[in-house]
């Protein structure tokens, strides 16, 4: 895997362009988070981000969002290049761009009431008149389908994790943003509150207009959601194209073991034969060439010399490997 360039942005207007994006924690040592990432996505897109632990998804967000700023590429919205803005023309911009977090309960003040969790981007965005904040905040409570009679005045920790989730998802959309990015949104709910919080995502998706960035380790949850996948390794893109070509016919090593390695309901079914061995690399000193090359089926010597570039392997799916030209489930 873990290529480089930027064969996969497409032609035309796009609400989000990414370039060539490096994020690098650290001083005298670096821990390489994101490594020369480009992806885009049109207005009204669904863009699935998924990989293990570690690899690199939430910092990407976190970047795009300029919560934490690149140390080098381009972050293009709507045009304007975010990377350079700062002070109130960024604050700006951020009105368009929202976030929600991983755990719910955790992204809520438990000091503070619902009512007035949902109004503080409104607070802070220069909405003055009260009576407008209300209405706004009533509005979108129920429109994430909890009663403000009943919500307002209450603090997150009386509320399931489900209910909590419904709230930051309010809280992200109060603003009527353009880019919403879901960090692994569904992942600390119990599997019978995740269909409900996906189908209300869709909901929100087509009433209020969203873009989506949806990062989850589901695979079958991003199938679903998404109408574009890219598949992350070690801070590197190494497959990206339509959902269902990318889960149909997998044209990396490592999306063809995501995919074997998700559980079947068959007691009877056999172990993948082709596992990935032994732990991820240190993104301190990731490996030279392909990042993916220590633990690759098919890996060779050329993978250790040289950095593996995107290319086109089918129309508007792109893969960053030396051998693979096809699917490689059968």
């Amino acid at each position: 895997m873990a290529g480089s360039g930027t064969a996969q942005l497409r032609p035309g207007p796009m609400l989000l362009r990414v370039e060539r994006l490096v994020l690098e924690y650290g001083g005298s040592w670096k821990v390489h988070a994101v490594s020369d990432v480009s992806l885009d996505l049109k207005r009204g897109e669904t863009l699935g981000l998924v990989g293990e632990s570690g690899c690199g998804k939430s910092s990407l967000a976190r970047a795009v969002l300029q919560l934490l700023r690149p140390t080098s590429g381009k972050v293009l919205f709507d045009g304007i290049e975010l990377a350079t803005e700062s002070g109130e023309r960024l604050r700006q911009l951020r009105r368009r761009l929202q976030l929600i977090f991983q755990d719910p309960i955790a992204s809520l003040n438990p000091r503070r009431r619902v009512g007035d969790i949902i109004a503080e981007p409104l607070i802070i965005a220069g909405v003055k008149d009260p009576a407008e904040r209300l209405r706004r905040v009533r509005a979108v409570l129920d429109a994430v389908g909890l009663d403000p009679d009943l919500v307002m005045r209450r603090r997150p920790h009386e509320f399931s994790g489900g209910q909590c989730q419904r709230i930051s998802i309010a809280r992200a959309l109060v603003l009527e943003p353009d880019l919403v990015v879901c960090d692994e949104p569904v992942s600390a709910l119990d599997v019978s509150i995740r269909a409900q919080i996906l189908n209300l995502l869709e909901d929100m998706k087509a009433r209020y207009g969203l873009t989506l960035i949806f990062i989850a380790h589901d695979l079958a949850v991003v199938k679903a959601v998404s109408d574009r996948v890219a598949v992350m390794y070690l801070g590197k893109l190494c497959e990206i194209g339509p959902a269902e070509a990318v889960f149909e016919h997998p044209a990396h090593p490592y999306t063809a073991l995501l995919l074997q390695a998700i559980p079947r309901p068959d007691p009877d079914a056999k172990l993948p034969e082709r596992l990935a061995a032994g732990e991820p690399p240190s993104p301190i000193a990731p490996p030279s060439g392909c990042r993916f090359r220590t633990r690759c089926p098919m890996a060779e010597a050329r993978c250790a010399e040289e950095e593996p570039q995107m290319r086109a392997i089918r129309p508007d799916q792109f893969v960053a490997c030396h051998f693979t030209s096809g699917d490689l489930i059968g």
